[in-house]
């Protein structure tokens, strides 16, 4: 790649248009902190011509009004080209987002590959309408596009989570402006000359780097008929707030604090490379399903904090183009001070360092943070209740299954978690018992043709297989004649 990538342009409606404004948005490589990217900032201006552009094409163009199979078509395409160009793909996110180039690959490239394929699986099986009896007489029950959907996406896993909105949006018949995140707007841009290529007409989709004051004006405008948002809490609640204002329909992913519960009989061969995977290696701790709360039986307590911290301290920390390298930079400079800071804090609070605790030896370059497991934490302290998005993980104590389930439930969060147990069918009674959107049984893992999101302060409305495909449509209501009375 070059040493700088570089858009002078912004794609509204199809098409490269010079901006409204002269803001750039510098993106700078976690590795380097040098500037790797150049964008166009977007402004409110940009966002009146892409909600006009859009609203146009929803409201007279041929996208929403095409048949269903031949949305499937063009859709089928951007994933096919994805996929035969993922490898591009996962580099240019390393370039951005420093993710280690294994998670590159398959957590952020392939998994928007598959993200694709799973909501293309459901629009196969999905019925525009169906018909059936009413307490008076038949009903046709229609199912309609949403409208202009707002996409807001985050920089953690910027491709995986635009998929997850557009793909579904697409198949729906509803056009679309992307506002991806100003630390990782390169991906979005190049992907939108994929959406181009693969014959998304014009109008459809719009990208619009920008920061959070144009993202507000973009959820308050009335030209938007749906935001579909993946961010922090606070974000979600204020977009949440101004959709209000317009009755704009939103869906909101947000934060998470998920436990991994080791039950009694859990073996330590299974749980411990799981919960390796859904922290510290799940690019590297920046992602809102981590397990950053393991607890485990107080007569194992020892046993699992040994093995849990050699594992964290075998971790490879370092250069992101290694494919041996299992964590990576954080995002940005103040990505990785908050979570120094939050390290400090978990000390201050007396939980006891296992392992790590700071800036890994020898990367004075970067915004590295060592993989850090916190002892002796109790559910009450901020590093067990607040989410610190980064590879920093506490261990918890508990006695009896009953106070496991209260423990991992005693959060305001409800995105994700584990259960771990040799009896697999009471690990999953335990797993019906936590209060949150996902959770796995003996493993980690996000499942793409399955509903996932959040209770709690976790968020609202499902994301991925039928489930997020339905988020994209209205329900109208036909009641037809009653048959004539012979």
């Amino acid at each position: 790649m070059p040493d700088i990538v570089e858009h002078r342009t912004l794609f509204i409606g199809g098409q490269w248009v010079e901006p409204a404004g002269s803001r750039t948005i510098e993106v700078v490589s976690p590795v380097t902190e040098q500037v790797v990217g150049r964008v166009p900032h977007a402004t409110p201006a940009d966002v009146d011509k892409a909600v006009a552009v859009a609203r146009s094409a929803f409201d007279h163009g041929p996208w929403p009004r095409l048949p269903l199979a031949e949305r499937i078509e063009v859709v089928t395409r951007i994933k096919d080209t994805l996929a035969a160009r993922h490898q591009e793909l996962a580099e240019l996110v390393t370039l951005q987002n420093g993710s280690p180039m294994l998670f590159s690959v398959r957590g952020q490239a392939l998994s928007a590959v598959g993200a694709f394929g799973t909501a293309l699986a459901a629009a196969a099986r999905f019925t525009e309408e169906d018909e059936r009896q009413g307490t008076g007489g038949p009903v046709l029950v229609r199912r309609e596009p949403v409208g202009v959907v707002a996409a807001i996406t985050p920089w953690n896993v910027p491709q995986l989570t635009i998929a997850g909105k557009l793909a579904p949006a697409l198949l729906a018949g509803c056009t679309v402006i992307l506002k991806p995140s100003p630390e990782t707007p390169l991906d979005a841009n190049w992907l939108a000359g994929i959406c181009a290529e693969a014959g998304l007409p014009d109008g459809v989709l719009s990208v619009l780097p920008a920061d959070r004051e144009t993202s507000a004006y973009l959820v308050s405008h009335p030209g938007i008929d749906k935001v579909a948002f993946t961010g922090s809490v606070g974000a979600g609640k204020a977009i949440m707030a101004a959709a209000a204002q317009n009755l704009t329909r939103v869906s909101l992913e947000l934060g998470g604090k998920s436990a991994a519960i080791l039950l009694e009989d859990a073996d330590l061969s299974v749980a411990v490379p799981a919960v390796v995977g859904g922290t510290c290696a799940a690019n590297s701790g920046q992602a809102c399903v981590a397990l950053t709360r393991v607890l485990v039986p107080s007569a194992r307590y020892d046993e699992v904090a040994a093995a849990l911290a050699a594992a964290f301290a075998a971790l490879k920390v370092g250069d992101p183009a290694d494919p041996s390298t299992v964590v990576g930079p954080m995002v940005t400079r103040n990505q990785q001070q908050r979570n120094l800071d939050y390290i400090r804090i978990g000390q201050e609070e007396g939980a006891k360092v296992l392992t790590g605790g700071g800036v890994p030896e020898g990367l004075t370059t970067g915004w590295y943070v060592q993989p850090t497991l916190f002892g002796d934490v109790t559910n009450d302290m901020r590093i067990a209740r607040e989410e610190i998005f980064g590879p920093v993980v506490c261990l918890i104590r508990y006695e009896g299954e009953d106070e496991a389930v209260a423990l991992a439930n005693d959060s305001d969060f409800g995105l994700s978690g584990a259960v771990f147990g040799a009896d697999a069918r009471r690990a999953a009674e335990v797993a019906r018992r936590v209060r949150t959107g996902s959770v796995t049984v003996n493993g980690f893992r996000l499942d793409l043709a399955a509903p996932f999101g959040g209770y709690k302060n976790s968020g609202i409305g499902r994301e991925f297989g039928p489930e997020g495909l339905s988020a994209y449509f209205e329900y109208k209501t036909v009641n037809l004649p009653a048959p004539a009375q012979s």
